[in-house]
């Protein structure tokens, strides 16, 4: 048998450290437990001390005027036994926000952030700097800006099952707005199964990544009017699926959905709308403003609205326009229909996309922060709800 080149015999050799090194560091990694029973009492406490892979298990309980940094990689914050809520009262790190993460490969869960205020006027309840974060049942409020990212062609974040709301900046006071979800030039943006909404002024989510997925989430106005629902201002190959969406009468800007409108109109980015409902209480609105080239994809969405359009270049199949619908309960935001409403069995398969991305909604949002898988029973549905009842 012919014995490996040197090549693969160091190939081999070095995985197999790299194996013995993941190994190593997996059993040197550490749980640090924070609480007001606790040898650690606050979250900042176990910031300085952890280290790369370890976890931090926060008990329920509010920590008020706490704020943190957190360099580590590979780092699980985690809530105990119920929420940890982080109470800021105004005061942030490094100027950014109550966490500034700048690990990579991050995971947080079941925490709440609120009540973060900088000089700049954009305290976030997370300033995030590193690579990989996944943000899991957190709770994101009252703060000048929700989640803020800079920009970082490598960086990709998740956002599942959370949610976020209120952050927001006096604009006719000081120029500037707040957001409840803000992502900078990134690779990946991922938001799912999570409750965006009364983002005054500013935007529910702003995302200028490279690929943005928005998948079965309730983003609307409720007690405040945002200015977009979703704006996409550089483009990128984008999927809103499966979600519903609710702009109020007074929104500041006429667009639930904004698309290129700051950067790359000239560079051929397709969006596509699958299986959403989007309901717009303003007059004269756009259910979608692309600026883009390239056509956006409308296939079996509910669009309702008084006289409203969309604007730019698309294709549509297998969409329902109609003023009104029959909803259980549109009174409170409740978009699953009832029996008698004509977007039933008014879908088609979507398909896949250019890229070969998947269309078909699998999931449909279930309030609050909910998921549940989509029925089958015939003919689909348009809109983000499939009618599972007799009719």
């Amino acid at each position: 048998m012919p014995q490996p080149t040197r090549p693969k015999r160091f190939r081999l050799r070095t995985g197999a450290a790299l194996a013995c090194l993941l190994a190593l560091n997996a059993a040197m990694a550490k749980d640090w437990y924070v609480g007001p029973q606790r040898t650690l009492k606050l979250p900042s406490q176990a910031a300085r001390l952890a280290g790369d892979g370890d976890t931090v298990h926060i008990d329920a309980a509010v920590y008020s005027g706490d704020v943190a940094v957190w360099p580590q990689h590979r780092l699980t914050l985690r809530g105990s036994g119920g929420w940890a809520r982080l109470h800021a009262n105004g005061l942030n790190a490094e100027g950014k926000a109550i966490w500034v993460i700048k690990g990579d490969r991050v995971v947080v869960e079941n925490i709440e952030f609120t009540g973060a205020e900088a000089q700049a006027l954009n305290g976030a309840g997370i300033r995030y700097e590193g690579r990989l974060l996944t943000l899991r049942h957190c709770h994101v409020h009252h703060n000048q800006m929700g989640l803020l990212t800079g920009a970082d062609p490598e960086r990709e974040i998740l956002i599942e099952g959370s949610e976020f709301n209120d952050n927001t900046v006096d604009y006719r006071l000081h120029g500037k707005l707040g957001h409840n979800v803000y992502i900078g030039n990134i690779k990946r943006f991922t938001l799912r199964n999570s409750y965006i909404h009364d983002a005054a002024t500013g935007h529910n989510v702003k995302s200028r990544a490279k690929f943005n997925f928005l998948l079965y989430n309730h983003i609307g106005d409720e007690q405040r009017a945002s200015s977009y629902l979703v704006d996409l201002p550089d483009g990128g190959e984008s999927y809103l699926i499966g979600n519903q969406l609710y702009q109020a009468a007074d929104s500041e800007n006429p667009a639930m959905v904004s698309f290129a409108a700051e950067h790359n109109q000239a560079e051929p980015y397709t969006l596509y709308l699958v299986n959403n409902t989007l309901v717009n209480a303003k007059a004269g609105s756009y259910f979608l403003h692309n600026h883009n080239v390239a056509e956006a994809v409308l296939i079996n969405n509910l669009l309702v609205g008084q006289a409203a359009t969309i604007q730019g270049p698309f294709r549509a199949t297998h969409n329902v326009w109609a003023e009104q619908e029959l909803f259980a309960d549109g009174g409170r935001f409740d978009y699953r229909l009832r029996a008698e409403a004509g977007a039933i069995d008014q879908g088609v398969d979507p398909g896949i996309s250019a890229t070969g991305v998947a269309l078909a909604a699998e999931f449909e949002y279930r309030h609050p922060l909910g998921l549940a898988a989509r029925p089958s029973n015939g003919p689909i549905d348009a809109g983000a709800y499939e009618f599972g009842g007799k009719r």
